[in-house]
């Protein structure tokens, strides 16, 4: 089914109301991407991470589909107040999308909720996603946070979903950086590194949606 714009469902606020915000002087759906909400002294974090659990808690089911049925943006910021607001009835959706990773840049933010989700059967989906694309590596997509997520999970579940893929001799994901030469030996790349920033990204609004 091709994307639609919200308006053509009945939902032409959620851009507006959610995706292009600019409580940080930038669009929403920019901050979310970029990743300089996790920059040391980034002096809006506060303000963000709040009106983003804000948001998470009142954006209704039916907008959260709209903004996922439409293009990458609105899908990056769905996903993320899906994430945020721990929204586990959107799983199987997440799942299909992830896997489809038919929209650039949406897919760390599906790794990201279900990463917040924490489950074993977010770490299925996850691992699920390496299987079919790891071995492509002539693909650029989101190994990296799906990694990274599921390194987290597995700290935080005590499990070793990820160990498989990260053989340092013969695991999927090394295959996978040294076929991307200018990845190759990069520190950010490593599994620590990947499991460490999506628990940065997962921490980030801890203290915003506390109750």
């Amino acid at each position: 089914m091709p994307a639609q714009h919200p308006r053509e469902i009945g939902f032409g606020h959620v851009i507006e109301r959610y995706v292009t915000p600019k409580d940080t002087g930038r669009a929403r759906y920019f901050d979310l991407n970029s990743g300089r909400i996790l920059r040391p002294g980034w002096p809006h974090a506060e303000v963000f991470a709040r009106r983003m659990a804000e948001d998470a808690a009142v954006v209704t089911d039916a907008e959260l589909s709209a903004l996922l049925g439409y293009e990458w943006r609105s899908r990056v910021t769905g996903a993320n107040l899906i994430g945020v607001g721990r929204r586990t009835s959107f799983r199987e959706q997440l799942r299909e999308l992830l896997l489809a990773s038919d929209f650039c840049f949406a897919g760390s933010a599906y790794c990201f909720a279900l990463a917040r989700f924490g489950t074993a059967a977010d770490a299925e989906i996850l691992t699920a996603y390496l299987d079919r694309y790891l071995p492509r590596t002539d693909l650029r997509y989101d190994q990296p946070a799906a990694l990274g997520a599921l390194v987290h999970l597995d700290t935080l579940l005590g499990t070793d979903h990820a160990t498989r893929f990260t053989e340092p001799d013969g695991g999927l994901w090394k295959q996978w950086v040294d076929a991307l030469v200018h990845l190759r030996d990069h520190p950010a790349y490593t599994p620590e590194e990947q499991g460490r920033y999506m628990g940065l990204r997962c921490a980030f609004y801890d203290g915003a949606t506390a109750p």
